[in-house]
């Protein structure tokens, strides 16, 4: 944890699935502390959130009722109190719900997600970095993508999202390569092979419906020539995001493209979608999170 050196105005919280994410900050949006940790929602038990948080941000807290903002699946059903999804097309910041706290020192306020009747869809902490994005970029139309464990890919048009679409890539390679026969080839980690990774992208933008097949051979492979598990690695994740750039190909054929999440994980978006012709931006992450907390934080206290 960062060394506290003087109370903040408020914090800002990004309480997803498998991390927490916190931040000490001045009014003027000055990070004056962070602490992050995997203690995410998947790991939290349903009456344990608010002693969780005051874990992670107890040396920030001198006065009564420091505001806490969050955002993520922390307003999901299993998360610390549900917090009803927003319908697109519509503006990315709704306007936070107030939770309840024990401790006095701070009062709780948690962003609403986004959901999609047509084509059934939701979202929860992506349209936080959203609206971080297009604060610093007004006049965007196109799309942004988030990579990460459910990579989303949402269309902005006017200052709206009008659409979204969610895809489960990232979870699916944690789940083939720790929990099929595939984890006997894809090893424990490590680099990729990028020559393998772009031809199983182009392999299966070709052939989509030949993936279930595409997949055994990572394993075939190995077992016959003894495949190196870069190379097994950058198989199977370039088959799954090929995968997923073929169903998303509305969204960035003929469109500019903004990427925004892990800097490992875009790296290899950037790489699959350049070699689909598109040229992406890539913007921080971190900076988008804060910077839509920020206009969330400013809407209460003006409010």
């Amino acid at each position: 944890m960062s060394e506290q050196l003087t109370f903040p105005d408020w914090i800002a919280v990004d309480w997803g699935t498998s991390s927490l994410k916190v931040w000490a900050m001045g009014a003027d949006g000055t990070v004056l502390a962070q602490n992050h940790s995997g203690q995410g929602t998947d790991d939290t038990a349903p009456d344990d959130f608010e002693v969780t948080l005051l874990t992670h941000i107890a040396p920030w807290l001198g006065r009564d009722h420091t505001p806490v903002i969050a955002c993520g699946m922390v307003g999901a059903a299993h998360g610390w109190a549900q917090v009803p999804h927003r319908a697109v097309p519509c503006a990315p910041l709704g306007t936070p719900q107030t939770v309840t706290c024990r401790d006095a020192r701070i009062s709780m306020h948690i962003l609403p997600g986004l959901m999609q009747e047509r084509s059934a869809d939701i979202m929860r902490g992506a349209e936080t970095q959203i609206a971080g994005f297009l604060a610093q970029n007004a006049d965007y139309d196109g799309i942004i993508c988030l990579p990460g464990i459910h990579t989303k890919w949402a269309h902005i048009s006017a200052g709206e999202i009008v659409s979204f679409q969610t895809f489960m890539t990232g979870e699916l390679f944690d789940l083939l390569s720790r929990a099929s026969m595939l984890r006997h080839s894809i090893g424990e980690g490590g680099g990729i092979d990028q020559e393998a990774f772009t031809g199983a992208i182009a392999d299966t933008i070709s052939r989509p419906e030949a993936v279930a097949t595409q997949l055994f051979k990572i394993r075939a492979v190995d077992v016959l020539h003894t495949a190196q598990t870069s190379v097994s690695r950058a198989r199977l994740s370039g088959i799954l995001l090929g995968l997923e750039l073929a169903a998303a190909r509305p969204y960035w054929l003929g469109q500019p493209v903004a990427l925004m999440g892990p800097p490992a994980v875009t790296a290899l978006y950037d790489k699959a979608l350049s070699a689909q012709g598109v040229a992406p931006t890539h913007h921080d992450i971190d900076t988008a999170t804060l910077q839509g907390l920020g206009l969330a934080y400013k809407t209460l206290s003006t409010g």
